[in-house]
């Protein structure tokens, strides 16, 4: 018989407000998945061979370094930034509850622009910190001056950009991330994770300008390690000193040390892969703009995102069905009726559009299909 567990009612009250983060996915057998923006490319066999027979050499009962550092130069030797200014972290994610727990407070306010990655809102939620949510442009691009009135009325400890933008594809210009950096009176975190794909130069060109910002990048998408889990900050060496402190120890292992070490060693890897994606991509644009109907997103990331003249959960059950998976936007306020798919391989993008086509000639004439 179960009983009543009295330490339920002393947790923390934000997470009565929440449900774990699960990404859906549809009954049924998947052949091509393109819902998560992942790189449709894993390690060369070459590549994978070599870290395996590094990782052979390291003792598995010994702990890893507090820091990797070694890995920490290496990154910045490889985008041109001080080895003291970057702090790895286990992906992205779990770098985002760092900020937060350093950052995010009950009382201090967060500036979050919408429509932008929910994983945002949830870790100032966790934290206690109080949101300022600010809607999007008619063109569901972040705006500008929305932004920074926020900024001036609530005087925010933190602001968080995504650039390019998910779930969008979007891109802040550079210009506008500056007036935001000048009027920001605490932290701005400039999510980048897709900036390899972006034709928009990087804040890093200028961030020695902005002590206040932080870029956050990761290599789960040009570069193909999802699966890893490694994630970087890049800022100014004293404010990253400062966020360290809040680490617990050891929290990078050395797997994915090596493995990254072992990528970054390839630069024109990434570079070709990179550029093939990019091509792709521009490709599932314009196919997907000569669909009748379709409204596309003019995006600058590794997935696309668009609006369908047929009902949009439909087509995405239909395709699922077909074994495609891609992401429904429904659970965003201002991309009802989207859908979003990541970029493949050109076999992978030509069936999607394939099942994509026959789903909507089904649904062409039926009630909730504007074709």
């Amino acid at each position: 018989m179960s009983r009543s567990n009295r330490a339920l009612d002393h947790l923390n009250r934000p997470l009565h407000q929440l449900r774990p983060y699960k990404v859906g996915v549809p009954p049924g057998d998947i052949t091509v998945k393109l819902n998560q923006n992942e790189s449709p490319f894993d390690l060369p066999d070459e590549v994978r061979t070599e870290i395996l027979q590094k990782w052979q050499d390291i003792a598995f009962n010994r702990y890893p370094t507090e820091h990797p550092d070694e890995l920490a130069a290496r990154i910045a030797d490889y985008i041109g930034w001080d080895g003291t200014g970057i702090l790895i972290g286990n992906g992205s994610n779990e770098l985002a509850y760092t900020l937060g727990l350093a950052f995010m407070s009950s009382g201090k306010r967060v500036v979050l622009p919408r429509p932008m990655f929910s994983f945002y809102e949830r870790v100032a939620t966790i934290c206690g910190g109080e949101i300022v949510s600010v809607p999007p442009d008619t063109r569901l691009a972040f705006d500008t001056k929305r932004l920074l009135s926020a900024i001036r009325e609530t005087n925010p400890s933190v602001v968080i950009i995504t650039s390019p933008n998910n779930p969008t594809g979007l891109v802040v210009p550079l210009e506008r991330i500056r007036e935001i950096a000048d009027a920001a009176p605490g932290l701005v975190l400039i999510d980048e994770a897709y900036i390899e794909f972006a034709q928009e130069p990087s804040i890093l060109t200028i961030l020695e300008q902005y002590p206040n910002v932080i870029l956050l990048r990761t290599f789960s998408k040009a570069f193909g390690m999802a699966g890893v889990r490694i994630g970087y900050l890049i800022g100014e060496p004293n404010l990253l000193s400062e966020i360290r402190k809040i680490r617990p120890p050891f929290m990078i292992d050395r797997f994915g040390v090596c493995a990254v070490k072992q990528v970054l060693a390839r630069p024109y890897l990434i570079r070709d892969r990179t550029e093939e994606i990019r091509s792709q991509t521009k490709e599932l644009t314009q196919a997907l703009q000569q669909i009748q109907g379709m409204h596309v997103l003019p995006g600058q990331a590794n997935f696309v995102t668009f609006q369908t003249p047929c009902d949009s959960r439909t087509l995405f059950q239909m395709l699922a069905a077909a074994g495609v998976l891609v992401r429904d936007m429904n659970g965003y306020a201002e991309l009802r009726g989207f859908l979003r798919v990541s970029t493949g391989t050109p076999a992978q993008n030509s069936l999607f559009l394939q099942e994509l086509k026959k789903a909507m000639a089904q649904l062409t004439g039926q009630p909730g299909c504007n074709r």
